[in-house]
């Protein structure tokens, strides 16, 4: 793949960053030149400071920080790509409300009478640019009725739309199938092909290493080691470098083996079961088809397919969060009811779910630690004093310190959210397990753990079956069996070695083999 040569002068410089909270630096001595035409990468665990340093770029920074340094943008806007990108989405505003009003700003210079025409070919280019090529079919909807995949896309024609000039990526290939990534690689490739700087923000360190030009290795606030990705790629100088690299490189030569083999096949009665579900938002058409499955005591179902195939709404209808459906899902052979406030308290402990969005699940003014515990006083009964101390013991067992675990929210990074989600799930010790791309924003060595633990979770004796909604094909690996989804409706499933080594279907095919190019880096390729 070619790497864009030096260009002109930087789209955005920082020097000596550093921002403190409460006395702590969570950023500590940062410099990043982000030059136009160029990829910029930093990588690193979560909690290492890489969002912090990237929102610099916009002048945003936690409430009560102290910051010093130098943040510097050339002319132009800088537009940002959250990892969550509902929270930075109207939901009250249809989507092609919230993009029209931006197109407007840009034609005004033309007649009147020429305005809405040319805002809405605006509008579909930019959604196409974006990688919703169908934009049409989403302008009607309101963001909680996309996928995170959709929502990420939207986002980032919202920032193409106000002509950008530095884009912040912020883990933009999360919760994305190997297909779609690859043409979130190829949309940020051309990005800057147009001359825009583009700062990504990753774990994901196959596509850091095709699409970026230069990296930059965090660590607990401080940049580690950096330069060209090749080099930095060929030669890692620092200990943490060559694990955190040397991890993803076992882990994509082994992963079956990453978080020990799959649980076994059960073959008592179904614990959960979906029959002929076909759900859909109100004024829109049907997202899920006739989907039927099983789940059994100790086994582990992958749930995979592009965004906005359907896999988070069938996951949500198992959960009782999404009630607009026919069809049946029960437990243990009794009809589950269709709303999450119709279910009593054992059913609602019986069935738990992990949100891929994390940070949107917490309330922002409680420390997580009483809000992971709540969980165990609200459905098992158990006391305030035990609950906490429970509380404490699994967030220790997820990697969150009780340091990390007295914060508010806003004081950890989404991928320590997610493993505190993980945590207050478990608490209710549920039979079911549902994580909807729960691994998506870890690094890989946090990522093997959490895989790890979900695995041994399955192999004790009350411990909960899984549904994975997951786009790793690694993480969907480890299952027992795997259930395929495209357009709505499941086209394949069955054991996860089969569906995996020998797919019958031919997205099923396509998805295997577009994981397959990402893993050699014979993806798409810069311009």
């Amino acid at each position: 793949m070619s790497k864009a040569a030096n260009g002109p002068g930087p789209g955005a410089e920082i020097r000596g960053l550093r921002v403190e909270i409460d006395g702590r630096a969570v950023v500590d001595g940062v410099d990043l030149t982000a030059r136009p035409g160029r990829v910029t990468a930093l990588v690193g665990a979560s909690g290492s400071g890489k969002t912090t340093t990237g929102l610099a770029l916009l002048g945003e920074y936690p409430a009560g920080a102290r910051v010093t340094g130098d943040v510097r943008v050339a002319e132009g806007l800088v537009g940002y790509v959250p990892q969550h990108p509902a929270s930075v989405l109207n939901p009250a505003r249809r989507v092609g409300a919230l993009l029209r009003d931006i197109a407007r700003d840009r034609v005004r210079s033309l007649p009147r009478r020429a305005r809405g025409a040319a805002a809405r070919e605006r509008v579909l280019a930019a959604l196409a640019s974006a990688q919703l090529p169908d934009g049409r079919s989403v302008l009607a909807r309101y963001p909680h009725q996309l996928s995170g995949g959709q929502q990420q896309r939207v986002v980032l024609a919202q920032a193409l739309l106000l002509g950008a000039r530095v884009v912040v990526a912020d883990e933009p290939t999360t919760g994305q199938d190997a297909l779609t990534k690859r043409r979130i690689v190829a949309e940020l490739a051309a990005v800057a092909g147009q001359g825009i700087a583009v700062v990504l923000l990753s774990h994901d360190l196959a596509v850091v290493r095709e699409l970026a030009d230069e990296v930059l290795v965090m660590r607990e606030g401080r940049v580690i080691e950096s330069g060209a990705v090749e080099d930095v790629w060929a030669a890692p100088r620092h200990p943490w470098t060559r694990e955190l690299l040397y991890g993803e490189e076992k882990a994509a030569s082994a992963p079956r083996d990453a978080a020990g083999t799959p649980p076994p096949v059960s073959s008592g009665p179904p614990l959960l079961a979906a029959s002929g579900v076909t759900a859909r938002h109100r004024g829109t058409g049907d997202l899920l088809r006739g989907a039927s499955l099983t789940l059994r005591a100790g086994e582990c179902l992958a749930v995979v397919g592009r965004s906005g195939s359907g896999k988070t709404t069938l996951a949500r209808c198992l959960a009782g969060l999404h009630s607009t459906y026919d069809g049946v899902v029960s437990l243990d052979g009794s009809p589950l009811p269709r709303s999450l406030r119709r279910r009593s308290r054992a059913q609602l402990a019986a069935v738990q779910y992990v949100f891929q969005d994390a940070r949107a699940a917490f309330d922002e003014y409680r420390p997580v630690l009483d809000q992971v515990a709540r969980t165990a006083v609200r459905l098992r009964g158990i006391g305030p004093r035990a609950a906490e101390e429970e509380a404490r013991a699994l967030l220790a067992r997820v990697g969150l310190s009780e340091e990390h675990a007295r914060r508010p929210p806003g004081r950890l990074s989404g991928g320590e959210l997610q493993r505190a989600a993980l945590a207050r799930a478990l608490l209710a010790r549920p039979r079911v397990l549902i994580c909807d791309e729960i691994t998506s924003g870890l690094d890989t060595v946090t990522r093997r753990g959490i895989l790890r633990l979900l695995t041994d979770l399955t192999r004790e004796a009350d411990g909960p079956a899984l549904v994975l909604v997951t786009h790793d094909l690694d993480t969907a690996a480890l299952a027992t069996r795997i259930a395929v989804l495209d357009g709505g409706e499941i086209v394949e499933q069955g054991d996860a070695t089969r569906v995996l080594a020998a797919p019958r279907h031919g997205f099923t095919r396509a998805l295997t083999e577009a994981d397959s190019s990402a893993r050699t880096g014979s993806g798409a390729a810069r311009p």
